[in-house]
């Protein structure tokens, strides 16, 4: 019987080549986003392997609900991939947005403490597995910045996590890419790293034997 993997920011980038390559491995891919007709794309381009969920990830009740829907519809989770994220227009602290700190930080943090607080159930019933998008910003400093701030957030509940769940069998690994070429940044990056290269790290972490739990994978350009 084939696993099942949840992926949240699925519609574009990361989460969609995450999705082929997942379903290429043999795994059953459960997409959400709030851009449905992206995700009905996508899923439609994967085939029967695919379960499309239009949802907004800051919202807890609505990753419970797809989390429900995927279980209900593949018979179980195997995996959870929160990889939804988001930047900030204006950088800096003096000169930063509060409000886009706020919104930011409901993407970045919060959306992916509910994520992993409504999967645990899940998860436990199959020793499974939950990945995280975290990044180099969140192992190194940067001037001023929060989006970085909220990364070291998420290196460290990553570590967190994968303390917790290994009392059960389970499993956590924070995915931590450098600059990747996706719609995140205005102009095109082709010598970056491709949403593929980090779609292949995610594969290979859920691909580990039991005895083995990936942590974190570390993928910095090669130009």
């Amino acid at each position: 019987m084939a696993k099942t993997l949840l992926i949240t920011g699925a519609s574009s980038g990361i989460g969609a080549a995450t999705a082929k390559a997942a379903a290429e491995a043999g795994w059953n891919v459960a997409l959400c986003a709030r851009s449905g007709d992206k995700l009905e794309a996508l899923s439609s381009d994967i085939g029967d392997a695919a379960l499309a969920i239009t949802c907004d990830v800051t919202k807890r009740s609505e990753i419970a609900e797809a989390l429900s829907k995927t279980a209900e519809h593949f018979g179980g989770v195997d995996a959870v991939y929160a990889n939804a994220g988001t930047g900030v227009e204006k950088p800096g602290i003096e000169n930063g947005d509060p409000d886009e700190w706020h919104d930011m930080i409901h993407v970045n943090i919060l959306a992916v403490l509910y994520a992993a607080h409504e999967a645990i159930p899940h998860l436990k019933k199959t020793k499974g597995h939950f990945i995280v998008t975290g990044s180099k910003a969140g192992r190194h400093t940067f001037k001023g910045s929060v989006y970085s701030a909220t990364k070291w957030f998420v290196h460290g509940f990553g570590e967190n996590l994968a303390e917790e769940m290994r009392e059960w069998g389970g499993r956590a690994t924070v995915i931590a890419p450098g600059m990747v070429d996706t719609a995140f940044f205005d102009e095109p990056k082709p010598t970056k790293i491709q949403p593929e290269d980090v779609a292949s790290a995610v594969v290979f972490a859920l691909g580990q034997p039991k005895t083995a739990a990936v942590r974190e994978i570390y993928i910095m350009p090669n130009d």
